[in-house]
């Protein structure tokens, strides 16, 4: 038995397909419709033309702040910004990290942000070492938040509203308490050698 189109089951066939309005239909129904095929009906044409002498800008190029040490700046960079930023300046074993990295690695090398972060990391050992050399050293114990942990339901705000960063809440005790706790071992080792 030979079948022809109409004694095809609908669902095998696909359905007539409707007509296609018009692009006056469509920007008859569609406010805006077809903006971007005609280019004198595009708001964005006058932008999109390259002019060098139109920069957009009302203001005149603001005198260069002075450089009283070599800012770092990146490879792809010949110049620094005119005004930029003074409040802290590189300084010991994080500043050099963070001179190497902009010297040597461009900004789109992972090479030149992981340096960058070794070097706070450096800094925020140094500043550290350098608080227990005080009067008023850090207190890891207060300024970590574990009073609050404790006073402030601290896990019963975590579990069960579905928080980002719980996965790493088992971790998170061993990153701020380890330097803390290597530097008491280290300070307990060198009492200790003395006596």
């Amino acid at each position: 038995m030979t079948s022809t189109p109409h004694d095809v089951p609908a669902a095998y066939t696909s359905p007539p397909r409707p007509q296609r309005e018009t692009p006056e239909q469509l920007r008859a129904r569609i406010p805006g419709w077809g903006a971007d095929l005609d280019p004198a009906d595009r708001p964005s044409v006058p932008r999109e033309r390259f002019d060098p002498t139109l920069s957009g800008a009302h203001w005149e190029y603001p005198d260069e702040q002075p450089e009283k040490w070599p800012r770092e700046r990146s490879v792809e960079h010949t110049q620094l910004p005119p005004v930029f930023g003074t409040a802290q300046p590189p300084r010991g074993l994080s500043g050099a990290i963070r001179k190497y990295s902009y010297a040597k690695y461009s900004e789109g090398q992972a090479a030149h942000w992981l340096l960058l972060m070794a070097g706070d990391r450096v800094d925020t050992l140094g500043s550290g070492l350098r608080s227990l050399l005080t009067l008023r050293p850090d207190n890891p114990i207060t300024q970590t938040g574990v009073v609050a942990e404790v006073k402030r339901h601290g896990v019963s705000s975590r579990v069960g509203h579905g928080r980002a960063d719980v996965k790493h809440h088992w971790i998170d005790p061993l990153i701020v308490g380890a330097p803390w706790a290597g530097a008491a071992a280290a300070t307990y080792r060198l009492f200790r050698r003395r006596r």
